[in-house]
């Protein structure tokens, strides 16, 4: 019977993320981009966003779904200009992270333009990460510079606890064309919640705890004495080491 009721608040939390979604998407973008000059807007979308997620994140608490515990909240408040990378068990990491941090956009697929519900937050705030990578480093390095904090999923994809993955050259690359420091991020649940292929409606019986701790802070300066691939590579496997099990 636990089982059944949590199913159902899950079924709950997700009707109302996704009619955030759309009025966010329909509605209050189009009122920002009517209403403020192309200079401040992106800065709108991002804070409209993190208070969206702040909101959606705390339903999740206050209606016993998850107990988030952040290791260091301070810091992700305070964080300017940097390259956030994690560790991604679940469905709704970026979301967790971006209700925290201030300033925030991420690395997308292209296929969320695909989905018509998200479609113009993508377009608004978001990254495309399947483009032409000297593109890539021209639009995170703009974004960087103007004090916006990049989060990035290096696995490219959800992976499970202990489960050994690939770490894409993205954030390096990125890192050592901006000169940016990364901040490592690892994430933990104490149940399987909204993994690749599981249900999204399967919390358990009891309540489910997310946590979310930072690690040291990996400087690219510290690899430009080497090649490039080769810092890339260095910096890449220091990134895994610190954000893996």
């Amino acid at each position: 019977m636990i089982r059944i009721l949590r199913s159902l608040l899950a079924i709950f939390c997700f009707i109302l993320f996704g009619t955030g979604a759309g009025v966010i998407s329909f509605v209050i973008f189009p009122f920002i981009s009517l209403t403020k000059t192309k200079e401040k807007q992106k800065e709108a979308y991002s804070e409209v966003i993190r208070k969206a997620w702040s909101f959606f994140a705390w339903v999740l608490s206050f209606t016993g779904v998850l107990n988030i515990h952040v290791s260091n909240r301070e810091e992700f408040q305070n964080l300017s200009g940097k390259i956030v990378v994690a560790n991604h068990p679940t469905f709704i990491d970026v979301v967790i992270l971006i209700s925290m941090i201030p300033k925030s956009t991420c690395l997308a697929k292209k296929e969320t333009l695909s989905n018509p519900l998200f479609r113009n937050i993508v377009k608004s705030i978001y990254i495309i990460n399947d483009i032409d990578p000297d593109k890539l480093k021209l639009d995170t390095d703009r974004y960087l510079k103007e004090g916006f904090n990049i989060i990035i999923f290096p696995s490219g994809t959800r992976t499970k606890p202990g489960e050994d993955f690939k770490i894409h050259k993205g954030p390096a690359a990125i890192a050592l064309n901006s000169g940016v420091e990364i901040l490592p991020v690892k994430i933990k649940t104490d149940y399987p919640f909204l993994q690749k292929g599981q249900l999204f409606c399967d919390l358990g019986e009891r309540v489910i705890n997310y946590t979310v701790e930072t690690g040291e802070i990996i400087n690219p300066a510290d690899f430009t004495a080497l090649p490039e691939i080769k810092a890339r590579n260095a910096i890449s496997d220091l990134i895994k080491k610190r954000i893996s099990d």
